[in-house]
């Protein structure tokens, strides 16, 4: 790959801008792997309400006719080991003035390539595991109203807790948000809900602001509560090792081992709405 060598420039990089990101506030960490590569869930019924009969001597229960508790079992299983590397060569980072500087690179590898592919990785599994998945419409500052209000709706309906919930919107989405004259969103927020990614609070809802190379191409919003997306990250490593042998320079490696689940009893606390 070829470099630019410095003759008199002041070592400054060009920074590419890269979204911040808010997946983190869709999910939750709350599944432990410790020493495995999955666990596995248990889905256990429950028992049907009787009027109790105060009069029968028959000898069978009062209560009500017995009945077994089942317990389906769910196995969520890590799938996503990735990793990286890359060399600065002692001598591309003294004649570029140390612009190519490993502990910088790294950071920049983490922020451009990273955190996105996580990113969008946790919003294609929690767009393609939603409960509810209404097919495309064009949405417009007309029916964006309507449209939020079926999906708070569909959530009010399943019992998904009222606190906690997020929307998370497209530019385009929220261009249609801000013109709708029914949509009155509360944008006066404080400055650490902006640092984490919170842009407005609609309907008791956070509403988050992603780019669209981050969801899927038919994404119109998701509305959503944390407790529905487990998404745990068992290991992220990352190493700078000066002069490994033969290398003159630094190599940096990473690896990050993570996976992004919806259990099936909380798949409707997610409402998808396609857009065309």
């Amino acid at each position: 790959m070829a470099i630019d060598y410095a003759s008199k420039y002041s070592g400054a990089v060009d920074e590419r801008f890269k979204e911040v990101s808010k997946s983190q506030l869709c999910t939750n960490d709350d599944f432990d792997f410790g020493y495995g590569k999955s666990i596995v869930l248990y889905d256990i019924s429950t028992a049907e309400m009787h009027d109790y009969s105060r009069s029968k001597t028959d000898g069978s229960s009062r209560y009500g006719t017995l009945e077994n508790l089942n317990a389906t079992k769910e196995e969520l299983l890590l799938s996503k080991d990735r990793s990286f590397t890359f060399v600065i060569d002692k001598m591309d980072k003294d004649e570029t003035v140390r612009a190519l500087e490993s502990a910088k690179a790294l950071d920049r590898q983490i922020r451009e390539v990273v955190s996105p592919e996580i990113d969008k990785y946790r919003y294609e599994k929690m767009c393609s595991s939603a409960g509810t998945v209404e097919e495309g419409i064009e949405i417009t500052e007309d029916n964006i109203y309507d449209l939020i209000t079926s999906g708070t709706e569909a959530l009010d309906e399943s019992e998904v807790p009222q606190d906690g919930r997020f929307l998370l919107v497209t530019p385009a989405t929220y261009r249609a948000m801000k013109k709708s004259k029914d949509i009155a969103m509360e944008t006066d927020i404080g400055h650490d809900m902006r640092i984490k990614g919170i842009i407005a609070e609609y309907d008791g809802m956070s509403v988050l602001k992603v780019p669209s190379n981050r969801v899927p191409a038919d994404c119109g919003f998701l509305i959503g509560h944390p407790m529905a997306t487990a998404s745990p990250v068992k290991l992220a490593e990352y190493k700078i090792h000066e002069d490994p042998p033969g290398i003159s320079g630094d190599l940096i490696e990473g690896r990050v081992y993570y996976d992004a689940f919806v259990p099936k009893n909380k798949k409707k606390a997610l409402y998808y709405q396609k857009k065309l």
